[in-house]
């Protein structure tokens, strides 16, 4: 019985109609057939197989993990993103040259034009490519145990705090879509956990949307983008197109 990424792509045409050359998000599970690795033709019936598409220094990080579970994890996010890009790019998911630029953040070496993001949580991983903007994805598990209003006074602007429900269970919704939509944000960036969340201000109530911040979290810059995660999972995208 091999391990799959299952639900795949979630939403391709709406955001493929957008411009977005991938989006997608799966869960690991178990599957007694092979099946595409978000979607696409490359097959999860193999470890050994997948473990080549990797780097030298992936399969170095991947064996750091302390356990077999979060070692699969780390395998199956990064052949899926190797799969994904590979098709994009009409190379063999080994040879795609996914490097770090001098802030972390990973590209493609030699293509600038074509960004990529990824996130896990759990065992769900999501997946974003694009062609011409930056992009950033998050996900979190919905029933994750945070302390909302210590999170939101550390995280939040004034008024998203005020906007905070009273009820425990809505305000840790709200705590957790605000920050798949600010991580989202500086994973585009590339700030990473230096943005200054505190005075990134979002709007989940009628849709995703960013509503002030210091650069480069400007307003006119950005849209954010609510991604239909598997049950139990929120995913947010951010689209940076600066001047755009």
């Amino acid at each position: 019985m091999g391990v799959f990424l299952e639900q795949c792509v979630v939403e391709r045409d709406r955001f493929q109609r957008a411009g977005f050359l991938e989006v997608a998000v799966g869960t690991v599970g178990q599957a007694q057939s092979c099946c595409g690795v978000a979607g696409s033709a490359g097959l999860l019936g193999d470890r050994a197989l997948l473990e080549r598409w990797l780097s030298d220094a992936e399969r170095m990080r991947m064996r750091r993990f302390g356990n077999e579970a979060l070692q699969l994890r780390y395998l199956m996010g990064r052949a899926s993103l190797r799969s994904l890009l590979s098709r994009a790019l009409g190379i063999e998911p080994a040879a795609v040259p996914i490097v770090r630029d001098r802030r972390g953040r990973p590209r493609l070496e030699g293509d600038a034009g074509l960004d990529f993001n990824l996130s896990h949580s759990a065992d769900a991983a999501l997946i974003g490519i694009a062609r011409g903007p930056r992009i950033g994805v998050d996900i979190e598990r919905s029933d994750r145990v945070v302390n909302a209003v210590g999170i939101a006074r550390k995280f939040m602007t004034a008024r998203e705090r005020r906007t905070l429900s009273e009820d425990a269970a809505e305000a840790r919704r709200q705590v957790l879509r605000r920050w798949t939509c600010k991580e989202a944000l500086a994973k585009a960036t590339g700030d990473a956990l230096s943005a200054p969340f505190a005075q990134i201000d979002v709007e989940i109530d009628l849709a995703l949307r960013l509503t002030d911040g210091p650069r480069p979290y400007v307003a006119a810059d950005w849209t954010l983008h609510a991604v239909d995660a598997p049950d139990g999972f929120l995913g947010t995208l951010a689209v940076w197109m600066p001047g755009g």
